[in-house]
């Protein structure tokens, strides 16, 4: 039996390789190699995530009727039985309380969109703080850049589906931010809502977007971000062996292969264990949406919360002019602000090469603290986000510590301002202190634990030399090069005796891919 299914199989394999020429491609690809550091499993966090949206969205959609139109519900949930709601509304209710596994799904769906879109920030950050967005993946940040947003938007849209009271005060936001747009605010809100809000049809043009539009514009991006780091190669840090032309780590076939696999699983157990155990979004609670009733403590979903904090941040102007009223009090700090914020993040890497004039490839990382500009300016943008989404708080802030809101309102508005440049310096500085520890043991070494006793009577501790993968990897960029060349003509202390490396300084094992030639290295970086 086994001979005949060997058989088959190699037919098979044989038959498409005729057809397709597959062979060799797949041979490359289970040669591929993936270096061995943590800070690579955030972006598939993102990517796992995202599937476990898919499977569970699949299932939702089948229960979910994306309507307004308006029902009297008599389902399980005795407290709102005969009250009348939305087709959405009611069909959400009776996934969490009548279908098996509903509310388990819902919850799951829910974290998974939490989860993604944190996962999609920090590795944002890995990348920034590390500089993997240089020379040649500036298109890769742009796809990064682009998920973030589409993230949130595809967020917004699947919270605001269930039309409960609280995510009906949500789309309350979007129609008055929609309204604030100069001359077109009418004409836009119109357009989107079907008419005056609520309007007759926000329900039915939000459905579509959240489960076909947005989602497809997702895979597709997150598709050709995968084929990007694949053909450009992935990025490594610094450390033996490791140059501009290779790889080190483990082939995708079988080490990678397992271990990613194993990854999933953990990641989904995760969201699993979430939507099992903790409650989020219990929109039986707030009830059915109701244009004349706003829900009390509102808040957004954390990635949203920055621009209810901007907002809650602005001060009050208004302008009446040529006939109009103008709101910069809604419009600078929910269009010009984010507008600012990720046109500035997506324009970085351009902007950076072009004030530093560093036009060459790079495949080797930064640590971050060998660049304290770009690590300053990182922790000064990640402050001011903070500030922001604190803000969006303020008023939960003020009920539960018995503080003014005004006066809360009053040192937020301060600090967005006087923080942010105060975190900069004072990362900058510290990155620059770590710089000069580094140099320090790279020309000094570190205490070994052996004490000797020089004929003057003094006592000595030996000091024992970093091992070459150690050196390597603190002696990379030329700043850091110029600090010890100048520790070395300034240090006239006399060294100590210096003894063998220690185990613990025991390199890490991995496969290293040989460099390719120079026409597939111009294939590759071109």
């Amino acid at each position: 039996m086994a001979t005949l299914v060997e058989k088959g199989a190699s037919g098979a394999a044989t038959w498409v390789d005729d057809r397709l020429g597959s062979s060799n491609f797949i041979k490359r690809s289970l040669n591929k190699v993936f270096p061995d550091h943590w800070s690579f499993m955030l972006g598939e966090i993102a990517l796992y995530s995202f599937i476990v949206l898919l499977l569970s969205g699949t299932y939702l959609t089948l229960f979910f009727e994306g309507s307004s139109r308006e029902v009297i519900y008599n389902g399980a949930y005795t407290p709102l039985k005969g009250i009348p709601m939305s087709a959405a509304y009611e069909s959400t209710l009776r996934i969490s309380f009548e279908v098996r596994g509903g509310l388990f799904m819902r919850q799951i769906h829910h974290w998974a969109a939490l989860l993604f879109m944190a996962a999609i920030v920090v590795h944002l950050m890995r990348v920034f703080f590390t500089g993997a967005f240089r020379k040649p993946r500036e298109l890769n940040w742009l796809i990064g850049v682009g998920l973030l947003v589409l993230g949130i938007v595809e967020g917004f849209a699947g919270y605001s589906l269930p039309d409960d009271l609280l995510s009906g005060t949500g789309l309350r936001i979007a129609y008055s931010i929609a309204l604030s747009v100069p001359v077109l605010g009418t004409w836009v809100s119109f357009l989107v809502f079907g008419g005056e809000y609520p309007g007759g049809s926000i329900i039915e043009r939000l459905y579509p977007i959240h489960i076909l539009l947005v989602p497809g514009i997702i895979l597709a991006l997150i598709t050709f971000h995968m084929m990007l780091i694949w053909y450009q190669k992935h990025t490594q840090f610094a450390g033996p062996g490791r140059t501009e032309n290779n790889v080190v780590g483990s082939k995708i076939y079988p080490a990678y292969a397992a271990k990613a696999g194993g990854f999933f699983f953990l990641v989904f157990a995760v969201m699993a264990a979430l939507g099992g155990l903790a409650q989020i979004n219990p929109i039986w609670l707030y009830g059915p949406y109701d244009p004349s009733q706003v829900s009390a403590g509102s808040q957004p979903d954390w990635y949203v919360g920055f621009l209810d904090g901007s907002t809650r941040l602005m001060p009050n102007w208004e302008l009446r002019t040529l006939g109009h009223t103008f709101s910069p009090n809604v419009l600078i700090p929910t269009q010009v602000l984010p507008g600012v914020l990720f046109g500035l993040l997506a324009l970085y890497p351009f902007i950076e090469a072009k004030l530093t004039g560093d036009r060459a490839y790079h495949n080797l990382l930064d640590r971050p603290r060998d660049k304290p500009v770009r690590t300053g300016l990182g922790v000064m943008s990640i402050t001011f986000y903070l500030i922001l989404l604190v803000a969006g708080g303020n008023d939960i802030i003020a009920s539960i510590f018995h503080l003014s809101i005004n006066e809360i309102t009053y040192t937020l508005r301060a600090a967005l301002f006087i923080v942010p440049p105060l975190a900069y310096l004072a990362t900058k500085r510290l990155c620059i202190s770590l710089q000069q520890a580094d140099v320090h043991l790279l020309h000094h070494g570190v205490e070994s634990g052996t004490i000797r006793r020089l004929p003057s009577g003094e006592f000595v501790e030996e000091t024992v030399p970093l091992p070459s993968q150690y050196s390597v990897l603190l002696a990379t960029t030329p700043e850091r090069k110029e600090l010890i060349a100048h520790a070395h003509t300034e240090d006239s202390e006399p060294k100590a005796v210096a003894a063998k490396p220690r185990g613990f300084f025991r390199p890490r094992g991995g496969v290293v891919e040989p460099p390719p030639d120079h026409k597939e290295l111009e294939r590759t970086v071109d």
